[in-house]
């Protein structure tokens, strides 16, 4: 049986923002909880940047993997019209959330924000800030997959 690779390009795409968004939201809702409870005010952006460096790596290959199958996908099947219909919203809701974590991971982070981590004055407030934001992607990513998934099934 010989796949095609559109449908390849969607158990990769699939796969990809399982990892990805299974891994924001474990962060979110496991990890950070956990160092908030274990950790003082002041020593939870340090232990979170500790703990981040082991799974910085697989948030970087989820997020381009994703990135280069849906660019494909969108690509191969001369989709781009899609982003300008409000009734695909969510084809657009996909981007703006892919985006937004590829210039986390490849401009933000390794340009400033692992150094701000590291010399914060004020880590009480930057962690809290981070886990707000975290939550506040975790919940346009929920929304974004549902959307996504009801629209590819038809049902919106």
């Amino acid at each position: 049986m010989m796949i095609d690779d559109f449908t390849f390009a969607r158990v990769l795409h699939v796969v990809s923002i399982v990892g990805w968004i299974g891994g924001v939201w474990f962060v979110t809702f496991v990890i950070m909880p956990a160092i908030a409870r274990a950790e003082a005010p002041a020593d939870r952006l340090h232990a979170f940047h500790k703990i981040e460096q082991g799974f910085s790596v697989q948030a970087k290959v989820w997020v381009l993997l994703a990135g280069a199958s849906g660019f494909w996908m969108t690509w191969r099947g001369d989709m781009w019209w899609r982003f300008a219909e409000p009734a695909y919203w969510w084809i657009s809701a996909m981007f703006f959330l892919w985006f937004v974590f590829f210039l986390m991971l490849f401009v933000a982070e390794p340009l400033f924000l692992h150094r701000r981590m590291d010399n914060s004055k004020t880590p009480e407030r930057d962690f809290h800030l981070m886990v707000q934001v975290h939550r506040v992607l975790s919940v346009i990513a929920l929304v974004t997959t549902m959307g996504a998934m009801a629209g590819a099934h038809g049902l919106i």
